[in-house]
């Protein structure tokens, strides 16, 4: 669609018309005259293609024509193309999670089935990732070590299907929680002020890394990030043996105590989930928390076009200079058997 961007500029169209009008050409005066005595002989040979009156209207449709080109594209012509809708501007949100050889516990049910503590977080959080739009996301993965395996994108699927490729026991079968605050923390901290927040996922104590957990909480919260504990883990499974069964409690190493004061320190929220629903709950719980950024901003690309109607205005200038020097264009010019 076209649009103007000043079309107010469509009110000089006029202006040719109302200078002629109102300050008319100042009268041809014979003082001074040359008389020349074979001007009939340099008239003929000033004969143009067309006739003078008709010359003369032609110029002035040529020269009108220049104007109305040069009006339209003073009013700055431009095209402007259908919406395009662009990422707003969110949170920047990292996950963190845990890949220890503990997550693969199958005290979780899915489907009917037992499932191991990793798969059921791989498909609670692809929903929880795909509501986050708007937002950057980022992942983090921590076993013995912590590696970031994204970095902070808009690109949402990207991330679920390196959280989906994640498998238990890659960085190690230990579990470094300060580790994975502390990469964490340096992502997050040259984001703006307000948006910077973590989601640290585990099922154990942390026993290995160089960061103790608190002090790296310290550190995040220095850097205004709020952390969001879960701890994952059913608190007791029955198990047979050959004395018959009995109930033992599979999430008896989750270090609680460390986790709550993480989130306390840093203005964040621990969440204990003990099985899909709750952990479904927890996910919910964040985005009410932390609500996403829903509408994204919508821009219409434009395309200027002023340099057509410019371009023709100044051909046709070039026209009319051209015809004003070549007499045998037209007789436009005035001659007179006196010349001043």
């Amino acid at each position: 669609m076209m649009e103007f961007g000043w079309p107010w500029a469509f009110a000089l169209v006029p202006l040719p018309f109302v200078v002629r009008r109102f300050f008319p050409a100042a009268p041809q005066t014979r003082a001074g005259a040359l008389r020349v005595p074979f001007f009939d002989s340099i008239a003929s040979m000033r004969g143009g293609l067309l006739p003078p009156t008709l010359g003369r209207r032609a110029l002035l449709a040529v020269m009108t024509t220049a104007w109305i080109f040069l009006v339209v594209a003073a009013a700055r012509p431009m095209w402007v193309g259908e919406p395009v809708a662009l990422p707003a501007e969110g949170r920047d949100l990292m996950l963190a999670v845990d890949l220890s050889g503990s997550m693969a516990r199958e005290d979780f049910t899915l489907g009917g089935r037992a499932a191991d503590r990793l798969t059921v977080v791989k498909e609670v959080a692809e929903d929880f990732i795909g509501r986050r739009e708007g937002d950057r996301l980022g992942l983090v993965l921590f076993g013995t070590r912590a590696y970031l395996q994204a970095p902070l994108t808009f690109d949402r699927p990207t991330v679920q299907t390196l959280l989906d490729e994640a498998q238990i026991g890659l960085a190690g079968e230990e579990t470094a929680i300060g580790d994975a605050i502390g990469i964490a923390t340096k992502r997050l901290r040259d984001r703006p002020a307000d948006s910077r927040v973590l989601v640290l996922l585990t099922d154990g104590a942390s026993n290995a890394g160089a960061l103790d957990p608190v002090d790296a909480a310290r550190l995040a919260a220095a850097e205004g990030i709020r952390i969001y504990t879960i701890g994952v883990g059913a608190d007791q499974i029955a198990m047979r043996s050959a004395f018959g069964t009995r109930m033992v409690n599979p999430s008896a190493d989750l270090d609680e105590r460390a986790l709550s004061e993480i989130a306390d320190l840093t203005g964040g929220a621990y969440f204990r989930a003990k099985n899909i629903e709750g952990l479904a709950n927890v996910y919910r719980e964040i985005d009410r928390l932390e609500p996403a950024v829903a509408e994204p901003l919508y821009v219409r690309p434009t395309k200027d076009l002023f340099e057509w109607p410019l371009g023709i205005a100044l051909a046709l200038s070039l026209g009319i200079g051209l015809a004003e020097i070549r007499p045998s264009f037209g007789a436009t010019g005035h001659v007179s058997s006196e010349v001043a």
